[in-house]
């Protein structure tokens, strides 16, 4: 582009308007060419040879997230319940030529499973730069809901996250080295669901963490979905009700795709989101059902 701008301003002279026409309309043809290159790499994200953990990682948006770092170059310990669907989503990086996974089956409700995940990643990876906490599971409840109910999510979407996350925080620490993202719930709910309140916990604790643990150069975040298409939004909305619920109340007008949530995580992780930390991302079309 320097020898072509030399040569015009040679060839023009004191023509100046035209050798800005000129370098103008050569800027937009080749932006143009560029944003219709599906293949063009508009951004480099700098994570290839990164180490990550995803829990929840064989369904819906944890595998999502699983595999767009993977076709970054991450290596990914991939955390789920089902050998079935992790094998799956193995094959599946595969093909598409992403980093292979390696998988590990746990139940995150079991006693030790946060050390269990965190000495196979150390062990296997040899290090671990990324913490996506992604496993969830809704539990709707009635005004006077059972103990055990609470507990099981509490322990689930608060206690396990918050226990993985402490087992690595000395490996970040040591190495000034370490992104923590932490995959939420919407809150603004009509009835009583004890993932959503565990949820909220779990952001509160989040940005407290990451004011104690920035100094390290550690970062810890939050990604709060929307109505996501997923098998889980597919059993509480027909297409029909899909279409009114987001006309009425969603801006963009539709549910968003496990993608969506997946292209915002693999951001926020990477070294490009390097001053982001303490924050809580949405991803809900304008949906705005939020309350941090």
């Amino acid at each position: 582009m320097f020898f072509v701008s030399t040569l015009l301003t040679y060839l023009i002279g004191p023509y100046n308007w035209l050798y800005r026409l000129i370098v103008w309309g050569c800027l937009l043809v080749l932006n143009v060419y560029r944003s219709n290159d599906k293949n063009a790499i508009i951004m480099e994200l700098f994570m290839k040879g990164q180490k990550a953990i995803v829990t929840g990682a064989s369904q819906g948006i944890g595998r999502a997230i699983t595999k767009a770092l993977a076709l970054e170059g991450v290596e990914v310990l991939a955390v789920a319940r089902n050998q079935e669907l992790l094998d799956h989503l193995k094959a599946d990086i595969k093909t598409a030529g992403g980093e292979p996974p390696i998988t590990l089956v746990s139940e995150l409700t079991d006693a030790g499973s946060a050390a269990l995940i965190a000495t196979t990643a150390l062990t296997e990876m040899g290090q671990v730069d990324i913490l996506v906490n992604n496993a969830g599971r809704s539990q709707p409840l009635d005004a006077v809901g059972p103990d055990e109910k609470w507990q099981e999510s509490f322990t689930l979407e608060f206690e396990r996250p918050r226990q993985l996350t402490q087992a690595l925080l000395p490996h970040f620490m040591e190495r000034k080295q370490g992104v923590v993202l932490n995959v939420i719930s919407t809150f603004e709910l009509k009835s009583i669901n004890a993932s959503a309140v565990a949820k909220t916990a779990l952001t509160a604790w989040s940005k407290q963490l990451s004011a104690q643990v920035g100094p390290f150069n550690v970062r810890v975040n939050c990604l709060q979905p929307g109505l996501i298409d997923t098998e889980n939004t597919r059993r509480i909305f027909t297409p029909q009700q899909r279409k009114e619920f987001a006309g009425a109340n969603i801006a963009l007008g539709d549910f968003g795709e496990v993608e969506d949530m997946a292209n915002t995580a693999v951001f926020l992780v990477s070294p490009r989101a390097r001053y982001v930390t303490g924050a809580v991302w949405n991803v809900d079309g304008g949906l705005r059902h939020y309350p941090f």
